[in-house]
């Protein structure tokens, strides 16, 4: 049995599949991860969330940096794992995918944003710290260029922020307790693309596997939790998921 028929099979088996995204799904649509040689914070210092709300002049080298797309998180097109996933949601077997990635590329590949549990945000729009309103980046780079002033809301001129969450900023406590209610209730944790190092996300699949979920790992290189999973493939996303068997691609 090849790899993707051990996955088909074990989807085919399961009720409920979990999907957990990291930046190596996301590499594949040429988003650059954020820890490895030549990623994003290799390339610049990440800006912490103390320092964006006390100080002006990171505030403004964080606009600089969203506004002119230096970190490439946003701008790229779906590949063909966020597809796959995708199809898998319309088909019913997927419940939720809970994603590390902050590029928007579930919801551009047609998973209904309902279903997409974000751990650290979203970097294709902006929040209010204090009041929460959205905020759409065209419009506040359109007003930032013309006025040179820093984004406030429009709403309450409370502090807008591009809306991930920072270094030093609280998980958002709903967020978290959503994706871990989906990893107690899953029958099938699939892990596609993150080296598991990150907590708290890391946990979600101990979880998972603790409440008698199958855990199967899709990632190019080990992680701490292979011994922990039913099936491990060391392979690139996007050929595993497009060879799943046709009665999982339909």
């Amino acid at each position: 049995m090849t790899s993707p028929d051990a996955l088909s099979r074990l989807i085919a088996d399961t009720g409920r599949v979990v999907v957990f995204t990291g930046a190596g799904i996301s590499t594949e649509s040429g988003i650059p991860d954020f820890r490895s040689p030549g990623g994003v914070w290799s390339r610049m210092k990440p800006i912490y969330y103390d320092d964006f709300v006390n100080n002006v002049e990171m505030r403004r080298e964080a606009w600089n940096r969203a506004f002119s797309g230096v970190a490439g998180w946003v701008g790229a097109t779906p590949n063909a794992g966020h597809m796959a996933i995708a199809r898998l949601i319309a088909r019913g077997k997927v419940s939720s995918v809970i994603t590390q990635n902050v590029d928007n590329l579930h919801q551009d590949s047609g998973v209904p944003a309902i279903q997409v549990i974000e751990l650290h945000g979203n970097a294709s729009y902006a929040t209010c710290l204090d009041c929460g309103l959205r905020h759409e980046l065209d419009a506040l780079k359109r007003d930032f260029l013309k006025t040179d002033l820093l984004p406030a809301c429009r709403e309450c001129r409370g502090i807008v922020k591009v809306a991930t969450v920072s270094f030093g900023q609280p998980m958002p406590a709903d967020v978290m307790a959503r994706a871990e209610a989906e990893s107690r209730a899953c029958d099938l944790f699939l892990v596609l693309g993150s080296s598991l190092v990150v907590f708290p996300a890391a946990g979600l699949p101990v979880i998972a596997k603790r409440n008698g979920a199958k855990l199967v790992i899709v990632n190019r290189d080990p992680t701490d939790l292979d011994d922990l999973a039913d099936l491990v493939l060391n392979e690139e996303i996007g050929p595993v998921m497009s060879a799943l068997s046709p009665a999982d691609r339909n």
